[in-house]
């Protein structure tokens, strides 16, 4: 029997498998934030392909949460109607739809990355001041935030549980909210770019305060029977900065407000970091996390080989694998791992001669 193949309960969703599509920006977006033919065949392709959990990029809950101004949001009933015909299409092919609401933080409005230009976007150009715990740029080309003030981060954590009632609405069926990867729930986070001297700054119990206070609003907004997951950067990859040992605190507490398992990806608050990179090395921070903390975790980072995968479930060391430029290189790679290992596992009619 294949641990990879278990389903997996979350509440009153259940996974077919605990293969699961990782965040992926696309940059495709089409005015104002509204996911386009490209997201129905990207994320569409992966639930025919066999992924039992279907996430979507990063996607704001604000129009200054953006990453780019070609990012998904959701921060209107206009993204409800939008992302419907992509939630309807990935459901019917046996994947569960999930979204991943975001706030870019100091990292907004810049361009995409095969633009000729790099950096913060100008206004001329689309662009906007981004919103940060303080008014550091993320680094020099960046533009410089305004730091948010008490009624800014008000309106934030409202805006993520509007961002959630609408994702139900557009059908999806569980949300995942973004704090990791240098954007802004992270920077909060991490000691390296919160500098407040206020509730939310200081120790680790205020840094973690907004994200905690975002948690709660989400699974308040979604109610009792949705998943909701949490992406954090378990560390910094930065001599003192954020660390697994915090993590494990974090996702504990993250526990006692609702959330059901804590996607574990690291780095992306500081250009100083150093990050060791190798075939699941991020597996050891979700196994850590999984252990102390006692919470489901999803491992994710340089996981190819479907024996790999099935051994991360099958020891223990996360609930859940998440791929990323593999299901980019390979949407069917669910398909081809269930027949490595041995797997009964059909796929649509269409595709039945195939294997």
């Amino acid at each position: 029997m294949s641990s990879l193949f278990t389903p997996l309960a979350l509440r009153g969703v259940t996974l077919p498998n605990r293969i699961a599509v990782a965040p992926m920006c696309q940059y495709s977006a089409g005015p104002d934030g509204l996911p386009t033919d490209w997201h129905l065949i990207h994320l569409g392709s992966r639930a025919v392909g066999g992924a039992g959990l279907v996430l979507t990029e990063a996607t704001a809950v604000l129009p200054e949460g953006r990453i780019s101004p070609q990012d998904t949001g959701l921060w209107s009933d206009a993204h409800v109607d939008a992302w419907r015909p992509v939630t309807a299409f990935v459901a019917a092919h046996g994947a569960v739809p999930a979204i991943q609401l975001a706030h870019a933080g100091f990292k907004a409005s810049t361009y995409r990355p095969w633009a000729p230009e790099r950096g913060g976007v100008p206004d001329a150009e689309g662009g906007w001041t981004p919103v940060a715990p303080g008014a550091e740029p993320f680094t020099p080309g960046y533009r410089t935030p305004t730091a948010l003030d008490a009624a800014g981060i008000a309106n934030l954590i409202d805006a993520f549980a509007a961002g959630a009632e609408r994702a139900l609405a557009a059908g999806f069926a569980a949300v995942e909210i973004h704090a990791a990867h240098g954007y802004l729930l992270n920077e909060f986070l991490s000691p390296l770019t919160n500098h407040r001297t206020d509730s939310y700054g200081g120790d680790r119990a205020a840094r973690m305060r907004l994200t905690l206070e975002v948690a709660r609003a989400v699974r308040a907004a979604v109610g009792e029977s949705v998943p909701v997951l949490t992406r954090i950067s378990a560390t910094d990859w930065v001599e003192g900065g954020w660390t697994v040992e915090d993590s494990v605190v974090l996702a504990g507490e993250l526990a006692g407000v609702g959330v059901d398992l804590v996607d574990t990806s690291s780095g992306g608050v500081s250009t100083d970091q150093r990050i060791p990179l190798g075939p699941g090395y991020q597996v050891p921070l979700a196994a850590q996390i999984r252990r102390e903390a006692g919470v489901p975790t999803g491992a994710v980072g340089l996981i190819v080989e479907p024996e790999h995968a099935e051994q991360i479930v099958a020891n223990g060391e996360a609930d859940l694998v998440l791929l990323g430029r593999e299901l980019l290189r390979d949407p069917y790679w669910p398909r081809r791992a269930a027949a490595k290992l041995g797997v009964a596992y059909s796929g649509p009619a269409q595709y039945a001669r195939a294997w």
